[in-house]
């Protein structure tokens, strides 16, 4: 953060007025923060399950939804917003 410094007419006194803090992630962030996690929750719902455990779903599916969801997560982090 940055701080203003204003000075009075005699350049006796300097009072700092620090801006308000910011958040480090926007609400657009966080929307696809939820969407990631979601996918990854989705993927290891299909991976869950005892019976038939080398099903394709299980063994293929379902580790590419859990990838793709860590992915949608690491633009969340890294997006920025334009405005």
């Amino acid at each position: 953060m940055s701080d203003k410094k204003a000075s009075s007419k005699k350049g006796e006194k300097t009072i700092q007025v620090a801006e308000p803090a910011s958040f480090a992630f926007g609400k657009e962030n966080y929307i696809i923060m939820a969407i990631g996690v979601a996918i990854i929750a989705l993927g290891f719902y299909l991976m869950s399950g005892t019976e038939d455990i080398f099903n394709t779903t299980k063994l293929t599916y379902a580790p590419i939804v859990v990838v793709l969801g860590f992915i949608v997560e690491a633009f969340a982090v890294m997006y920025k917003s334009k405005d």
